[in-house]
């Protein structure tokens, strides 16, 4: 079937497309589109690393505030918890995902030796296989990203409120909005239902903070 008619204009010729082509090119934009949204994994574990760091810095502050009540404590503790959390979730991710390129490139090697699937196969084919290998210092800086991020909420609720019990009650009110804005986020992205993943979320978050605030009060008011 041709794929355009050929016509012309005193003397000159035209190209005109028809309807097959006209599909093709709706197909092909559809298939682009369709790669695009694949990206959307990325955005999910970025959420998940930013209510990872916002969990636990909100939880280590809470506990040391509950046995001192120095705001400076709490912002140092804070402060120190983002760092040491986005450097590991930074190594941990990229150990990970390092493993993983290792284990596809040697399939890929073994396959490329045993002669199968390649002989037939464009260069076109084997340049998108090696694009769509996982990227170590990619995950580790979008991980620390995420992280810090997610950590920058308690800090910055805390930051500017000397009085104790204002403080303690804004960081779990900007530690609980958070939370459900993540849950939120998440939901959408992994097609789960909305209120229960939510609530997860939030309950979780709030379980957390609270047994660190009660087990390090327990702990400090005993005099160990």
């Amino acid at each position: 079937m041709a794929s355009n008619v050929q016509t012309s204009l005193n003397g000159a010729k035209f190209t005109i497309p028809t309807t097959h082509d006209l599909e093709q090119s709706t197909l092909e934009i559809e298939t682009k589109e369709f790669d695009y949204s694949k990206r959307s994994q990325w955005l999910r574990a970025a959420v998940l690393g930013a209510n990872d760091g916002l969990v636990s810095t909100a939880s280590l502050m809470m506990g040391v505030g509950a046995v001192k009540q120095d705001v400076k404590a709490m912002i140092l503790t804070g402060f120190a918890g983002l760092v040491a959390g986005a450097c590991s979730m930074a190594i941990g991710e990229f150990v990970s995902v390092y493993s993983q390129l290792d284990i596809e490139v040697a399939q890929m090697k073994r396959e490329k030796q045993k002669g199968e699937l390649y002989e037939e196969r464009s260069e076109e084919e084997e340049d998108g296989e090696k694009e769509s290998l996982p990227n170590p210092l990619q995950a580790a800086a979008a991980s620390a990203l995420a992280f810090s991020v997610g950590a920058m909420v308690p800090l910055l609720a805390a930051s500017f409120i000397k009085e104790y019990k204002v403080r303690v009650g804004v960081v779990v009110g900007a530690v609980s909005l958070a939370l459900v804005v993540f849950g939120w986020l998440g939901a959408m992205l992994g097609k789960a239902p909305l209120l229960r993943s939510v609530l997860r979320v939030l309950i979780g978050g709030l379980l957390a903070m609270a047994l660190t605030f009660g087990l390090t009060k327990l702990i400090g008011s005993s005099g160990l």
